[in-house]
């Protein structure tokens, strides 16, 4: 198997792209589609300052390395979750990463911020895990992004986390998620701008650049995250893939191109609807934010 760009000896086959690379040309590709989702969808600028959302994992790390790679300035921020010993390791492989290339992490350690650990809001809340932990991270994510003085929080969801995502509200119909689904989210008051700079990679590809890039992740998944329902989704995603190369690619990106604008009014009214929390000021259609309730919940101040 030939590199398909220069002829050396390939180590990796993209059937989506027809197309095999060695090292050196997969990672200036995985560098290209970055710099193209970045470009197309005017994600950010050389001059603003970018916070990337670090879990110690292949895609934020792939992301971290790739964004230095092409000259942006990038510093880090993880969320301790409380989670035992997964919670200990993944921090690990984070703080590991930054200090070898010097980088700047920050650490938000939410059982000693806020008093409680996901497990915990789990069942406090009788949410499924992983509502719990997606409701904390985007409020403590872009609250780290605000008070850092950030322009733009970045994310490492990838192709097949953003296409399992369609999928999923597609079955449901679930309009106002679509809506939302973008690449990029503007910033408006209280809300730092969001992007998905790895909307053109797959999960195998940020595994594989981190492999070859010498980039020590943690491989485990999350233990609270068996029975996640974007879990069935990926697989089925999966079994469509490998009978139709490029069809998860075409079945997202398309949707980007085609659907969004379609779907711009219904954001607009949503938008409309958002007001502030009275507790924490952060953005909130109710009059306490989805937060702040978790946080009654679980660990209740005393003195209100």
């Amino acid at each position: 198997m030939k590199c398909k760009p220069c002829g050396a000896t390939a180590v990796i086959d993209i059937p989506r792209h027809r197309a095999a690379f060695c090292a050196g040309c997969f990672s200036t590709h995985c560098h290209e589609q970055v710099r193209r989702a970045i470009s197309s969808h005017r994600m950010m600028g050389h001059s603003e300052r970018i916070l990337v959302a670090i879990s110690g994992g292949k895609d934020s790390l792939a992301l971290w390395h790739i964004l230095v790679a092409l000259g942006y300035q990038v510093d880090g921020v993880y969320l301790g979750l409380g989670i035992g010993d997964y919670s200990d390791t993944s921090r690990g492989y984070a703080e590991r990463f930054a200090q070898a290339h010097g980088l700047t992490l920050h650490v938000v350690d939410i059982p000693t911020e806020h008093g409680f650990a996901i497990p915990e809001a789990a069942r406090a809340t009788k949410r499924v895990p992983c509502s719990a932990c997606g409701l904390s991270k985007r409020h403590l994510l872009n609250r780290a992004a605000l008070d850092g003085g950030y322009d733009v929080l970045a994310t490492g969801h990838n192709l097949d986390d953003e296409a399992a995502v369609l999928f999923g509200n597609v079955l449901q119909w679930q309009v106002g998620y679509l809506a939302r689904q973008r690449p990029v989210l503007a910033a408006t008051d209280g809300f730092a701008r969001r992007v998905k700079p790895l909307i053109r990679m797959g999960e195998r590809e940020t595994a594989a650049y981190c492999v070859i890039n010498r980039i020590d992740y943690l491989v485990d998944e999350c233990p609270m995250a068996a029975g996640n329902k974007h879990l069935r989704y990926k697989e089925t995603l999966n079994e469509m893939e490998e009978r139709s190369p490029g069809v998860k690619a075409a079945f997202y990106l398309k949707f980007l191109d085609d659907m969004l604008p379609v779907l711009d009014g219904v954001a607009e009214e949503e938008r409309a609807l958002v007001g502030v929390c009275s507790r924490c000021g952060a953005p909130s259609s109710a009059t306490v934010c989805a937060f702040c309730t978790l946080v009654e919940r679980v660990a209740p101040d005393p003195a209100r």
